[in-house]
């Protein structure tokens, strides 16, 4: 969802979460260089032959994790902060900063794409036609080898977040690389009401897919993209068509559906891995209400594209985009509650105005949304950033200009008055950054208005430092704010190192490389938390990945760079925007695997049967974040879902805001179905309560028959005088649960 409008990408505001790298040193960790596990199995990958386009090169100094010049502890263990260590990692790198000179010199075209320092000292280069031959005559070189290629689906960080492929096997989908019939949510339509889908990009490529009947205007459809149409309400006027202008809704519909393992890269950095969407097989349906330039949509325009869906016989609806919530009234979140009973599951962005209270937006705030809240994927594009000949940080690449040979010049640190990192939000003294490399915070304003402000005085470069933990961002630019300097965003974790280099030169290097760091998981800042407001009913229902979220644009995009007509357009984007075509495609998914379901059994088998302790804390990244209100039900989990034997007609179940003076007591009831195929019986327990307030469930255990259905009575009591919020989990054995939520006034 994007607030004021559609922006391209979070404007990188306070609230913007996403994460700052924990790298070990801060080096850059490629695909190639992790052990070859599956990251849904903890099993290795199959091996899929040999890159020629790529080696690794060994050095001959020891690694950390074998050398004698490191400290240790006890237990043998490396202490990556003692001074020892620090001392000969120094060393390690001035190794590979000689080794990168002599390519200059010698291998010009040879481009180094990954640096090792623990289990190896080595590095990565895509050789651009060097010989092997070549590297090997290079200073330090005791091994110079292609680098293996892994089985590239198995590898995408993206899917493995929600348990992708176990959850295409447990669909029964086989995957045929070119038979789209035997893809994940063959079949299913999905309605993207956005800003349209470039039908052109290899994502949504038709080949081997049946003839379908294309509605609108068929300029812009083919038989994966089934549909485009355009909602304005001055489309008389303006003839705007339903052509993607605007590159979100492309983005949204390759997270939804994009072709299985279609190759990336991004600005020239080779992918590691071949993207898929969600639901690979699934059509899609281009419903455009920001055509052309229009950044907002009124009322009508989102009901006659939702209306439109429905009668073209879509079975599920995407909606990454919202606005205020107005209480039970909403007429939109009306309307996506009727869609849900008429059988359409409808996926919405939960919003991006977190992290306070009460800032889900509509219509995500409706009862019958699968609301989307948003987390990390551990992975971007970088570039290293070097002093001294020492690697510094790894710093993300966004929409701002990246230098095409290393840029180097003195790092200009922007200080408060009292010696904090600013965030250049204001004006900045003429002259005073001429000819250095700004370094300044992330927060309060737009990247663009950071960027402005420090070019304005003088600034040849930007380093912005990420304000949360995790990875950094690909930082979107802003109209309003024009320049032209480079621009990159490093993580959190490398402030004070960088800080202390004020005055010394610093380089911002032109090595573009895929960057995987495993900062998984994590709780956005900038996600809307509940709860709903009047209802006080629990928003998100589920969280999904929506920052770093690696996926489609607009063709036209990328028209100017020659690598786009072979591996397509492709961008990193952030924002519950890109979490919400997850639930969709796991919405196609489950549609597929059991078309006999209704809507509300779609969305109750993605949110009840999520990873409770799934998500980490925004502040804390390695404790689970329980708090109900910013996690829903927790994780989504496309292999459980698929596999899920209960549903409950409620997802979660609220009893609002009650009154604590007199210590009212309430009771809810919840329809429980048991849709396995076989008899079930489970215990049934209330547990996991915090809060003042308490609740009970009526029975111990349920014994449901193949498609039967009963329902349970929940009791909350507010105690008298107690205020405050109050949750628990609904647990159904270990086969399905249900959070509960009670707020004593």
């Amino acid at each position: 969802m994007m607030r004021r409008g559609l922006a391209r990408r979070l404007s990188g505001i306070t609230a913007a979460s996403a994460l700052a790298l924990a790298l070990a040193g801060g080096s850059v960790v490629t695909a190639a260089a992790a052990p070859g596990l599956d990251p849904n199995s903890d099993g290795p990958r199959a091996a899929a032959g040999i890159d020629k386009a790529s080696a690794m090169v060994k050095l001959s100094g020891a690694p950390l994790a074998t050398s004698t010049k490191v400290d240790r502890s006890a237990t043998k263990a490396v202490k990556l902060t003692g001074t020892n260590t620090k001392n000969y990692r120094a060393t390690l790198a001035k190794q590979r900063s000689t080794l990168r000179a002599w390519l200059k010199s010698n291998a010009p075209k040879a481009k180094i794409t990954g640096e090792y320092d623990f289990a190896l000292n080595a590095v990565a280069v895509r050789l651009n036609g060097t010989s092997l031959a070549t590297l090997r005559n290079a200073p330090g070189v005791t091994y110079v080898g292609y680098q293996n290629n892994y089985a590239p689906t198995a590898a995408d960080p993206d899917l493995a977040r929600i348990d992708g492929l176990l959850g295409w096997a447990a669909a029964g989908a086989t995957s045929v690389e070119s038979d789209p019939s035997t893809w994940a949510g063959f079949g299913v339509k999905v309605a993207i009401i956005d800003t349209g889908v470039d039908a052109t990009h290899p994502c949504f490529d038709d080949t081997g897919f049946p003839s379908a009947t294309q509605l609108g205007d068929t300029r812009f459809t083919n038989n994966k993209v089934i549909v485009a149409k355009v909602f304005n309400n001055k489309l008389n006027q303006s003839r705007y068509s339903a052509q993607a202008i605007q590159d979100h809704g492309t983005h949204v519909a390759g997270t939804v559906a994009c072709n299985l393992e279609t190759p990336a890269v991004v600005q020239g950095a080779d992918i590691p891995y071949d993207p898929s969407g969600v639901a690979p097989g699934a059509l899609i349906g281009n419903y455009s209400v920001f055509p052309g330039d229009v950044l907002s949509a009124r009322t009508e325009d989102i009901l006659n594209a939702m209306q439109a869906a429905a009668e073209d016989g879509m079975h599920v609806i995407n909606m990454s985009l919202g606005g205020g919530a107005h209480g039970v009234q909403d007429l939109g979140t009306l309307a996506v509650d009727n869609l849900d009973r008429a059988g359409i599951v409808v996926a919405v962005s939960a919003g991006n105005e977190g992290p306070g209270p009460a800032t889900i937006g509509s219509p995500g705030s409706a009862e019958r949304a699968l609301s989307a809240g948003a987390s990390s994927v551990g992975h971007y594009v970088g570039v290293p950033i070097l002093s001294a000949g020492s690697q510094v940080s790894v710093a993300a690449i966004g929409d701002f200009p990246t230098p095409s040979s290393d840029l180097t010049a003195p790092l200009g640190v922007v200080k408060n008055a009292d010696g904090t990192l600013s965030t250049a939000c204001a004006a900045l003294p003429s002259g005073s950054l001429t000819g250095k490399i700004a370094l300044i915070s992330r927060g309060t304003c737009t990247f663009g208005n950071k960027v402005f402000n420090a070019e304005q005085a003088g600034a040849v470069g930007a380093i912005l430092v990420n304000n949360v933990l995790g990875d950094p961002i690909s930082m979107a630019s802003d109209a309003a704010f024009t320049s032209t300097i480079y621009a990159v965003m490093s993580p959190l974790t490398d402030r004070a190192a960088l800080m202390a280099l004020d005055g010394a030169d610093v380089t911002i290097s032109s090595d573009k490389a895929y960057v995987y760091s495993g900062n998984n998981d994590i709780l956005a800042g900038f996600s809307s938390r509940g709860p709903v407001d009047v209802s006080y009913r629990v928003k998100p229902d589920v969280v999904a990945p929506g920052v770093n979220v690696l996926s489609s644009i607009p063709q036209a995009m990328c028209a100017a760079d020659a690598w786009v007509n072979t591996a397509g357009c492709w961008a990193f984007f952030q924002g519950t925007s890109m979490a919400s075509p997850h639930l969709a495609g796991m919405a196609a998914v489950v549609r597929a695997a059991h078309p006999g379901w209704d809507a509300w059994q779609v969305r109750s088998a993605i949110a009840n049967t999520a990873k409770e302790t799934g998500v980490m804390q925004s502040n804390a990244i390695t404790t689970p974040e329980t708090n109900v209100q910013f996690v829903g039900s927790g994780l989504a989990d496309l292999d459980a879902s698929v596999d899920a034997e209960l549903t409950l007609s409620q997802p979660s179940i609220s009893f609002g805001a009650v009154p604590g003076g007199s210590g009212q007591t309430l009771t809810k009831t919840v329809t429980v179905t048991n849709v396995s195929g076989s008899p079930l019986s489970v215990p049934v327990s209330v547990t996991s309560a915090k809060g003042p307030g308490s609740f009970t469930v009526s029975a111990a255990s349920l014994d449901l028959a193949a498609g039967a259905s009963t329902t349970l009575t929940i009791t909350f009591k507010a105690p008298k005088g107690a205020a405050g919020a109050s949750q628990a989990h609904l647990y159904l054995g270990d086969v399905t649960h249900a959070v509960l939520y009670g707020y004593s006034s």
